[in-house]
């Protein structure tokens, strides 16, 4: 039987996740849980109602028919979700006709994605483009990230993997020959600095890197600018010292804090942590990479 997966978003002609024009499969599910996400409804591996209470229609009550747990009121005509309430059916969101609740989270089978993914097949051709699994982690879905890989390599698409490496090392040997491209996100060197804005170690996450180095056909390595949390001199000349130390030179690509995950977590009914972190100043950034470029490795800014 064909493997199944929890995918939230397929996001086409997508030029930061990889070389060319690509298409990005966006797996649901995380191990980890940085407090900076802009993807938050891709943490929980379950399906979630995002809520956009500004196209609300103020006298439509459709949802609250369709939702067989009665978990949506509506208050001087805009809509509110009880979370504790909801299961993600989703039938709310299959009857909302201003699209006011939309569902993050759908099974598809391999065949399915691939059909979707394969329909641009002459964009990533004439760009040197392809296909991108990111999250989410794919590597939380194993079986399905191999089977799709697979069906991509069949095809002969250029295969992007983009991971926060928090996953048995077994599980990479699997998608090694599968793998153009690995994106992997590194973020803090300080233990306990990274189980705190993350929720988990980053011993195992290094190590699969340091592994990885060796093993991968080509591998960038992806660092998330974050103020207060990893752009001090001392993190940042941490995160160059280890780039430097790994088996084989890869580019690093600094990625600069932006607010989009903001407005996901109000949709999702999420507490935002970092409502009052600034973006990273372009002299803030330039310093950064300066710091790696001293260490002499490749450094862009942005995926």
């Amino acid at each position: 039987m064909q493997p199944k997966g929890t995918i939230f978003s397929i996001k086409k002609f997508a030029i930061h996740d990889g070389p060319g024009i690509r298409s990005t499969i966006f797996f649901k599910g995380c191990p980890l849980r940085c407090t900076w996400c802009h993807n938050p409804e891709g943490i929980s591996p379950a399906a979630e109602i995002m809520v956009f209470p500004d196209r609300c229609l103020k006298e439509c009550a459709d949802c609250l028919v369709a939702c067989p747990k009665n978990a949506l009121k509506k208050r001087g005509g805009t809509i509110f979700l009880e979370r504790n309430k909801c299961v993600g059916c989703g039938l709310c969101a299959l009857s909302c006709p201003a699209e006011a609740l939309q569902l993050a989270g759908s099974r598809v089978t391999v065949n399915e994605a691939v059909y979707q993914l394969s329909k641009d097949t002459a964009f990533y051709r004439n760009s040197g483009g392809g296909i991108t699994c990111s999250g989410g982690e794919p590597l939380l879905q194993p079986r399905f990230l191999q089977a799709l890989l697979t069906a991509c390599r069949r095809q002969n698409l250029h295969t992007a993997v983009d991971t926060c490496g928090h996953a048995p090392f077994s599980d990479f040997e699997k998608i090694l020959p599968l793998t153009d491209l690995f994106l992997y996100d590194l973020k803090i060197m300080d233990e306990g600095q990274h189980r705190r804005l993350t929720g988990v170690s980053n011993r195992l996450l290094i190590k699969n890197l340091q592994k990885l180095s060796l093993l991968a056909p080509r591998l960038a390595i992806r660092i998330p600018l974050i103020p207060g949390a990893n752009d001090s001199a001392a993190a940042t000349a941490e995160l160059a010292d280890f780039c430097a130390s790994l088996p084989r030179r890869h580019s690093v690509h600094l990625l600069p804090y932006h607010r989009g995950g903001r407005a996901k977590n109000k949709r999702l009914g999420q507490f935002d942590s970092l409502a009052e972190t600034r973006v990273p100043a372009p002299a803030a950034i330039q310093k950064a990479g300066e710091i790696f470029l001293k260490r002499k490795l490749t450094v862009k800014i942005g995926g």
